[in-house]
């Protein structure tokens, strides 16, 4: 018997999103190249919330073709999830399934998320203690695993599954799992990525309070503008980002399009504080510096970093400084970048929306410029291209996502090469 060859290489196929920037992943790169952010003003100070600025998904995903069996299970953050996977199986299966190439069992899933159905279990809360009725369905909207069961079922994928749940690491930690998982030979082709989606007063506020979300109530180019002097916090975004992932030799095998590799991952845990980064940056020094080593890359073969970069004062300045350890002289010859200065803060789907950006940046050799940085902060001293999108040399990108609760998750995004 004829074991398989470990480790694999593991490269992308597909991709989707939805965001506040637009319904598909190509729509949203297209308002990051026209410098439209996805965020707008919104007053709810009758609820008690002091943050204005929210990105919100206006549309209702076209879901019909979905079983109603499925459908009418999913709260809205599995439905933007359900969503963006079909963009990715779309863009990776043109004219089939997984099922026309694999056997099923090879195939897996994970789609995390920070807070889940919270929404929709809360107006079913209500609902039931109104009427002593609720949704049918409740058990089902309440589960954080809803959105992975939904895609296993759509496409029949019984290989490995999971549902990390880790804040604003999400989605980065369900690529890299993903990763590591077809990297073994446990699978040979896995859906990753996160969604997120709270819009009720309740779930907002309970983030507002803590006074992490941005404060600025009039000028929107100062709602996010990280690593600027005027950034005063993130501002709190919906959204669903999913990648399909496959055995390069697989892929090649069926004749696939390949828009980039996984090359390295790296998690490690703050274990400081529940929402402020540890000042020694030990943790995000050493997640950085795994992932360049899984890679077999050094920093001098980075191409573009996609930061972090939530617009707070700490993980700002935390984040520069890490960066500085890791990269040393290098770190001011990178160009670096935060697109939640477009897209706003999509929580779980931050980081696989960002993994797609450096997929994109890639494919257009095309760095994405950082909106509103018209004051830069001293303390952030790092090339975070204000002036706008650069068009340079790309090979290798490094993706950082920093979550609530000292997670820590960094992926080496890169073109595939022989």
């Amino acid at each position: 018997m004829n074991k398989p060859s470990v480790p694999r290489r593991v490269v992308v196929t597909g991709y989707g999103a939805v965001t506040p920037l637009g319904m598909s992943a190509e729509e949203s790169w297209a308002a990051i190249m026209d410098y439209r952010p996805g965020y707008q003003y919104y007053d709810w100070r009758e609820m008690g919330i002091k943050s204005h600025y929210f990105g919100v998904v206006n549309q209702e995903p076209d879901l019909k073709t979905v079983p109603a069996a499925i459908r009418r299970r999913l709260p809205r953050f599995a439905r933007l999830a359900l969503s963006s996977a079909r963009e990715a199986m779309a863009m990776a299966f043109p004219e089939g399934t997984p099922a026309d190439y694999y056997d099923l069992l090879d195939c897996g899933t994970i789609i995390g998320t920070g807070w889940a159905g919270q929404d929709e279990t809360q107006i079913n809360y209500e609902e039931y203690l109104r009427s002593k009725l609720g949704s049918p369905f409740g058990c089902f909207i309440s589960m954080p695993n809803v959105a992975t069961a939904a895609c296993s079922l759509y496409w029949g994928l019984r290989g490995y599954q999971n549902t990390p749940i880790a804040a604003c690491a999400t989605g980065t930690i369900a690529i890299g799992d993903a990763f590591e998982v077809i990297r073994s030979g446990r699978a040979k082709m896995m859906l990753a990525g996160g969604g997120e989606s709270l819009r009720t007063s309740a779930s907002v506020w309970n983030i507002d309070v803590l006074g992490a979300l941005a404060s600025e109530a009039e000028d929107i180019t100062k709602a996010s503008c990280p690593f600027s002097l005027d950034r005063n916090g993130f501002v709190l975004s919906e959204g669903a980002a999913v990648l399909c992932l496959e055995d390069r030799e697989s892929a090649l095998a069926r004749g696939a399009k390949i828009f980039g590799e996984i090359k390295g991952y790296g998690n490690y845990s703050d274990a400081f504080d529940f929402s402020a980064p540890a000042e020694d940056k030990v943790a995000r020094v050493k997640t950085i510096r795994r992932a360049l080593e899984q890679a077999g890359l050094d920093p001098a073969d980075i191409d573009y970093i996609n930061a972090h970069g939530t617009s707070t004062p700490m993980n700002d300045v935390n984040e520069s400084e890490a960066i500085k350890e890791v990269f040393g002289d290098r770190a001011r010859l990178v160009p670096i970048s935060s697109t939640k200065s477009y897209s706003g803060h999509l929580i779980a789907a931050a980081g696989s929306f960002e993994s797609i950006v450096c997929l994109q940046a890639l494919e257009h050799q095309c760095v994405p410029a950082t909106h509103n940085l018209n004051a830069p902060d001293p303390l952030c001293d790092l090339d975070y291209v204000p002036e706008g999108h650069r068009h340079l040399t790309l090979h290798n990108t490094l993706n950082l996502s920093f979550g609530f609760g000292g997670a820590n998750a960094v992926l080496v995004i890169g073109k595939d090469e022989p």
